[in-house]
């Protein structure tokens, strides 16, 4: 089977490398990599490196991200984002059995749009999931309309799916494949991190990922300034990775840099990658923001998680996330009970086992069929 497999970002490359793992080591697959939005960004760390540090050709590359992002620009990136894909779906149409697609970002919506023309069968992974406070809510529904075959991460969004689709046959619930990294990769101890990021764990620290709520885009200067004015009164070292390339999100990325910038006891990091990122994870105290990978992969840590705010609304959270309105008080207060309540113990609603073997069967079983 053919695959091509579309990455715009960190974050997704760091969902499919499980998958992509086994897919490289099994004689059945041919594979390629198309890498896209901010992956060829110097700006957000030029992250395609990492693809190509963990063993993988990346055949075509694809510069689709302006320097702005405002909401024009937005629209502008995915006008873009099209049109550079088309002639890679003309140049690879006849060897394509399946595009692979993840997710819910405006330009993987793009990328996908622009193959419909070319009629290759579409695979699409963490569909059927809710985010009240983001676009991406949309991008994602159109994304699973475009699709023949879809891989989810819980019963819930499995029913979902059904529901939009009217076809049962085309749905898998295989769980989150992220979480396969958590048994393949092997993670930093304390001191191995701090060699590699001058960062002592040791000190309870709190990982923070903060993105725009591009629903409310006039909101998201009080945001940051509320989350800023509660940081700078907590004992805790900060973690803070820099927000996604979404509308406005250079005002989150200024403000926050410009705290670490006067404030010993944080840290700013635009890229740790699957391994850093999940080292931190598991020696952090908790986490705070409004991240996907607060929701779906912090409980495997044990980690207790304060969401904040409307983007992650309507996703499916299991017992250890707290949401809290964006404001000082309310986070301070969330803050005080999550360190009464230590280290979570419960199940992570999102595991399912072995996600990306279920992929791999699936894709084998059913090759004919789309």
């Amino acid at each position: 089977m053919n695959l091509i497999v579309l990455t715009s970002s960190r974050a997704d490359f760091g969902i499919y490398l499980p998958l992509l793992n086994k897919i490289k080591k099994d004689s059945f697959f041919q594979l390629k990599i198309v890498a896209f939005g901010t992956h060829l960004s110097n700006f957000h760390g030029f992250t395609i490196n990492d693809i190509i540090a963990n063993g993988f050709k990346v055949t075509h590359r694809i510069e689709n991200i302006l320097a702005s992002d405002s909401q024009s620009s937005i629209a502008t990136s995915m006008a873009l984002t099209s049109l550079k894909l088309t002639s890679i779906w003309e140049e690879e149409k006849d060897w394509t059995d399946l595009i692979i697609c993840l997710g819910d970002r405006y330009e993987m919506f793009a990328a996908v749009a622009s193959s419909i023309p070319f009629n290759i069968p579409i695979a699409h992974l963490h569909g059927g999931e809710i985010t009240l406070g983001a676009i991406d809510n949309t991008f994602r529904n159109c994304l699973t309309m475009m699709s023949n075959l879809h891989f989810v991460s819980t019963p819930e969004y499995e029913e979902n799916i059904k529901l939009m689709t009217r076809n049962e046959a085309s749905t898998f619930y295989v769980g989150a494949l992220s979480l396969d990294n958590i048994e393949s990769l092997k993670l930093l101890n304390i001191e191995e991190f701090k060699v590699k990021y001058g960062i002592d764990l040791s000190f309870p620290s709190v990982l923070i990922t903060f993105h725009p709520e591009t629903l409310k885009p006039e909101k998201n200067t009080y945001f940051v300034e509320e989350l800023i004015r509660a940081l700078a009164t907590i004992e805790y070292q900060l973690i803070i990775t820099m927000p996604n390339a979404d509308t406005q999100g250079h005002i989150l990325r200024e403000k926050l840099q410009s705290f670490v910038t006067g404030n010993p006891k944080a840290h700013a990091i635009e890229n740790f990658g699957t391994i850093g990122y999940f080292s931190c994870m598991r020696h952090c105290s908790y986490m705070l923001g409004n991240t996907s990978s607060g929701i779906i992969e912090g409980a495997s840590f044990n980690k207790y998680v304060i969401n904040l705010g409307d983007r992650q609304s309507g996703r499916a959270k299991g017992e250890n996330i707290l949401d809290c309105t964006i404001d000082k008080q309310s986070i301070l207060n969330t803050i005080s009970i999550v360190k009464e309540k230590g280290q979570y113990n419960g199940k992570n609603i999102y595991f399912n086992g072995g996600a990306s073997e279920k992929i791999i069967e699936v894709l084998k079983n059913h090759k004919h069929d789309f």
